[in-house]
């Protein structure tokens, strides 16, 4: 018996008013991310006032790691090592909890790209050990993330654009990675959630995925 994998374009998307973009919306936010890799310098801007790298290091975390906004502006350089070739970033989060989230390959690339060629051209880098800064060398805040979100979605193609917050991203990483059957503690641990019955707080539900998960049960898989 064959199984056929189901996108989430056949299973009908997200609905419009959920908070988890879709997976072509999701995309093309990523796209424009890491387009802003290859951008041309930034048209009158000096060396030191280029945040394009730091942009796209920004949405790229938000939407395949899923961290909470106040998790991303507290990082630091130092929370982000390398163990047997794979790329890691130490998280501390709610109650003094520290998780360990290996990175996907691309924004590992994206994230050591921008700490060797954008974060050092930042005025003020050398005296500060926050992984985000501003232009002028300072810790982003909260608020400065939605505007670096809301730059990169001009970037992205109207047809898969659409407004998003730092946690409607949180939202797209849950739902996206348990639609595709990755497991559920997993998910819980790159959240950074000590119960799994949290989980239904930041997963949105995509229409037609109890059929999908019935016709491809996995106790009839290998059925003659």
């Amino acid at each position: 018996m064959t199984v056929s994998t189901v996108t989430s374009r056949q299973r009908g998307g997200l609905r419009a008013e959920r908070r988890a973009l879709t997976r072509e919306q999701a995309q093309g936010l990523i796209g424009a991310a890491r387009g802003l890799e290859e951008a041309p310098a930034e048209a009158g801007k000096r060396r030191d006032q280029r945040t394009g790298l730091r942009d796209a290091v920004i949405v790229l975390l938000l939407a395949t790691v899923g961290p909470r906004v106040s998790e991303l502006v507290r990082a630091n350089v130092e929370d982000f090592f390398t163990n047997d070739g794979v790329r890691y970033w130490r998280i501390f989060g709610k109650g003094g909890r520290t998780r360990d989230v290996p990175l996907p390959d691309d924004v590992g690339r994206v994230l050591q790209a921008y700490l060797v060629r954008g974060r050092p051209e930042m005025a003020g880098a050398g005296g500060e050990k926050a992984l985000l800064l501003s232009w002028r060398g300072r810790r982003l805040a909260r608020g400065d993330v939605q505007a670096v979100i809301d730059r990169v979605q001009r970037r992205v193609d109207p047809d898969q654009r659409r407004s998003v917050t730092p946690h409607g991203l949180r939202h797209t990483t849950a739902t996206h990675l348990l639609a595709d059957a990755v497991d559920m503690d997993a998910v819980r641990r790159v959240l950074g959630h000590s119960d799994l019955s949290t989980l239904g707080r930041y997963r949105d539900e995509l229409p037609g995925e109890l059929e999908v998960a019935m016709r491809s049960h996995p106790l009839l898989r290998g059925r003659p």
